[in-house]
């Protein structure tokens, strides 16, 4: 079994890292080539970058960005936000991105993912979808969380799997920056569901969360922002206490 992975979440305005609660109320907390380069240096898996607000505002992921990023760093790391054609993700693979996130875009036109997988393979598609919970099930929103689908987190995520989907990163808006921990039967049903790697994402308070979400919760991975951008613990610090607790990770 694959080793589970630590993946810090970079959130990106207009060039630097934002963090906020819920998707809301969004605060600078750095450089975001540093912070990912001091990221791959602490023993991060790898990394995500997020242009929160490229759909919204209708403008494309900077690939000056992603080209400084690939400059500075020598682990994988996945981009996402804006991405709405093939040669959207061409430019960004092109520019160093290891994959490329869709979320509103897939959402919108479907047989784009098979269009980015038969292109460069499954492996290159993360499947992002951010969903909250509506009348006892979890919808699915595009547009940074702003507009609500009539996608349900399940169907929709076997969907994209089918589709050629090589990862999904699933955020849970009502979790999302709160350090409450993730919602752990929701991910422990999404990996009896799909046979591709599941990305934790939202509700990251403490290294308990994290290793409850990758055992209990079935993830394969942990994506988290808060709890390192403002240094609450450190990767090498929680990997170690992953490996107590009996949890595969690379050291």
């Amino acid at each position: 079994m694959a080793a589970k992975r630590i993946i810090p979440c970079l959130d990106v305005k207009d060039g630097v890292t934002v963090k906020g609660i819920n998707f809301e109320g969004l605060r600078n907390v750095g450089d975001a080539v540093e912070m990912g380069a001091s990221y791959a240096a602490e023993g991060a898996d790898e990394l995500v970058y997020l242009d929160i607000s490229a759909t919204q505002e209708g403008r494309k992921t900077f690939c000056t960005l992603v080209s400084r990023i690939a400059e500075r760093i020598n682990i994988p790391f996945t981009v996402g936000g804006g991405i709405s054609s093939l040669d959207d993700a061409a430019r960004l693979l092109d520019a160093g991105a290891d994959k490329i996130s869709l979320n509103s875009a897939a959402i919108a036109n479907p047989p784009l993912i098979e269009q980015i997988a038969g292109r460069y393979g499954n492996q290159f598609v993360v499947i992002a979808i951010d969903a909250k919970q509506c009348n006892g099930r979890w919808m699915a929103t595009t547009h940074g969380g702003r507009r609500m689908t009539d996608k349900e987190l399940f169907s929709w995520a076997y969907e994209a799997q089918e589709r050629g989907a090589g990862e999904l990163l699933f955020t849970s808006m009502d979790h999302d920056g709160t350090k409450q921990g993730y919602p752990c039967h929701t991910y422990k049903a999404l990996s009896e569901r799909l046979s591709i790697p599941i990305i934790a994402s939202g509700g990251a308070g403490n290294a308990e969360h994290i290793a409850e979400v990758l055992s209990s919760g079935g993830a394969d991975a942990a994506l988290a922002a808060s709890i390192f951008h403002y240094r609450e613990i450190t990767i090498p610090q929680l990997k170690l206490l992953l490996r107590r607790r009996g949890i595969d990770v690379r050291l």
